[in-house]
């Protein structure tokens, strides 16, 4: 028979027989009280382990409970005070819980989350030497995974407190991984705090005056030599700016590291000019230059100084687009002058410098033809909060020339120029359409219709719909169809929607908002006639009847309805259910059920 969790009975009676102590003696009885229902819901648990097709849920419920049942003897032992007898109550479920896990990992291999829960519970229950050998056996199978990696490295180093074997897990990692620019990271900030670590104990020795002469402390160590060997094999084999800097970063964190940072400088100065980022972040820096103490007594001298740190900051932006005259290069200088001007200051002065450098800087990329699109709708904007109606219109203008097959390039313009008024915005809307490819058009007609409503003649406005409905792209159409029925309803009321919808019901293709939108006008007049709106179901089925459930249960409710006859719903009934193909013949039943229910 199988050994269920608390079935250990025998024992349990030796343990009350020795205790003598009455709080032992509670806590016991405390067992013995839920004795019979934890013996019998675990028993049911374990049998389900061991059946002929066992499921991974069943391990994990088993280990649920045994947790539980942990979690349950904690709290009594704090409620009664009792600390004892770990060894006799706790480990032996502890040492179930690992059991039940490692056969659970032995049979699902590949669940990394099953890995990862085992590794959690060890944390949790103390027995972090378990946690080095879940670890190996989980990397045994998973060495493709950097994460995983890192994870046991930084377990040795911050459970185990191992450098040693940390450092032993982050070297394996790069056979595996030697291109990894996480692992390396994570390795470099590892031989720091080793290293951190190492003073700080050194330190307290020296401070307790006690002999050293036991403990050997390695200046080479104690200076970060290790970090600088990580460092420089990093960077031979990852040859990127970015990573550099990151490496940079994590240096700073710690205060013994000047001569590791400032070799670190000297390589991204030397090595990596050719990159953006490197100018961007040396530009930055700027920022961080200590400032006169005086002046930053006042909102003026400190708005000053910020002033001066951004002044140099855009001197070393402005050596990076003479050295580096590319698109990234003028965008990081734009996102930094744009983050400026984005902080809030109470010195107007300041704010308006920071308007004009950035201006300046947008100004000049555009010029150069490498600004970034993101960036044209930020200075239109700021031209237009600025009441530059001159500026912005030139931009305006100027923006689908730089971009002339970017739907959203043109829109921003056209838009712009609408809310400007000015008078060639119909000639843009020509030149956009030669240059768009007509499939991504949409957005162009849909401003077309609103610009052309807005400001051209009936007769004018009518011409662009019935252009658009020539189009041959489908959703282009269907918009204008649907754009048409409303303003031919708002301009000329019921006659003319009733002559351009019979004017179009023979011209596909058709959407359902089509034919949804003129059932709802004619609901809309004080008279409806019930035969239109039959008229207007019959055709919208004739469309989508085959898959739309919802468009008879409306012809349905519309027949049950004051205007409607409801001896007409069983035929619609039998229709339904003779032209709705798949899913929707089941949603059709359940949702008509309701309806004669009175649910819906």
């Amino acid at each position: 028979m199988l050994k269920s969790s608390f079935n250990r009975k025998p024992k349990m009676l030796r343990c009350m027989s020795v205790c003598n102590d009455t709080v032992a003696t509670k806590l016991i009885c405390f067992y013995s009280h839920y004795y019979r229902s934890i013996i019998k819901k675990s028993t049911a648990l374990e049998y389900k382990l061991h059946r002929l097709i066992i499921n991974k849920e069943d391990f994990i419920a088993y280990i649920q409970y045994e947790i539980n049942i942990l979690e349950l003897v904690k709290k009594r032992r704090v409620h009664i005070h009792y600390h004892f007898k770990r060894q006799d109550i706790e480990f032996p479920i502890i040492h179930r819980i690992n059991s039940v896990f490692r056969r659970a990992t032995n049979k699902w291999k590949d669940d990394v989350q099953l890995w990862l829960s085992h590794v959690a519970f060890c944390k949790k229950w103390a027995t972090k030497g378990q946690i080095s050998k879940v670890f190996s056996a989980m990397l045994a199978i998973h060495p493709d995974k950097p994460a995983l990696w890192i994870i046991a490295a930084k377990s040795e180093l911050e459970d185990r407190n191992s450098s040693e074997s940390a450092r032993h897990l982050f070297l394996r990692a790069l056979r595996f991984h030697p291109n990894n620019k996480k692992v390396y990271q994570e390795y470099f900030r590892m031989e720091l705090l080793h290293c951190e670590k190492l003073r700080k104990q050194k330190k307290e020795l020296e401070q307790a005056e006690m002999d050293m002469g036991e403990y050997e402390f390695s200046p080479e160590i104690l200076s970060g030599k290790l970090a600088e060997v990580v460092y420089r094999d990093a960077t031979g084999k990852i040859n990127d700016a970015e990573f550099v800097i990151s490496l940079l970063n994590i240096a700073a964190i710690f205060d013994f590291t000047k001569e590791l940072q400032d070799s670190i400088l000297q390589d991204l100065q030397t090595n990596y000019t050719e990159e953006s980022v490197t100018w961007d972040f040396m530009a930055k820096r700027e920022l961080e230059a200590p400032g006169a103490g005086e002046e930053l007594q006042s909102a003026k001298g400190r708005a000053s100084d910020i002033d001066r740190r951004e002044e140099r900051c855009c001197q070393v932006y402005e050596e990076g687009v003479k050295s580096l005259h590319t698109e990234p290069m003028w965008t990081c200088y734009a996102a930094f002058c744009l983050e400026r001007l984005k902080r809030k200051t109470n010195v107007q002065e300041l704010k308006e410098k920071r308007q004009e450098r950035l201006l300046g800087v947008l100004q000049r990329a555009h010029n150069s033809s490498l600004l970034k699109e993101d960036y044209y709708k930020k200075w239109l904007q700021i031209l237009i909060s600025s009441a530059d109606v001159e500026g912005a219109a030139s931009v305006a203008m100027a923006v689908p020339q730089r971009y002339n097959q970017s739907v959203s390039m043109w829109t921003l313009s056209l838009q712009t120029l609408m809310q400007l008024g000015s008078g060639d915005v119909g000639r843009l809307f020509q030149d956009a359409f030669k240059h768009i490819n007509p499939k991504e058009s949409l957005p162009l007609w849909q401003l077309l219709v609103q610009w052309s409503v807005a400001n051209q003649s009936p007769e004018e406005t009518e011409a662009v719909f019935k252009r658009g409905l020539l189009s041959a792209v489908v959703a282009v159409a269907m918009e204008i169809k649907e754009s048409y029925l409303d303003w031919s309803y708002s301009t000329g009321g019921y006659k003319k929607v009733r002559k351009t919808f019979t004017s179009l019901q023979e011209s596909r293709p058709f959407s359902k908002a089509f034919f949804t939108r003129m059932i709802q006008i004619e609901k809309e007049q004080d008279t409806p006639k019930m035969n239109n709106l039959r008229d207007y179901y019959e055709r919208a089925l004739q469309e989508f009847g085959t898959s739309d459930d919802d468009l008879w249960l409306q012809y349905i409710q519309e027949e049950l309805g004051a205007l409607g006859r409801p001896e007409n719903c069983g035929k619609i009934h039998w229709r339904a259910m003779k032209f709705l193909e798949g899913e929707s013949v089941e949603r059709f039943i359940s949702r008509y059920t309701l309806l004669q229910t009175g649910h819906l």
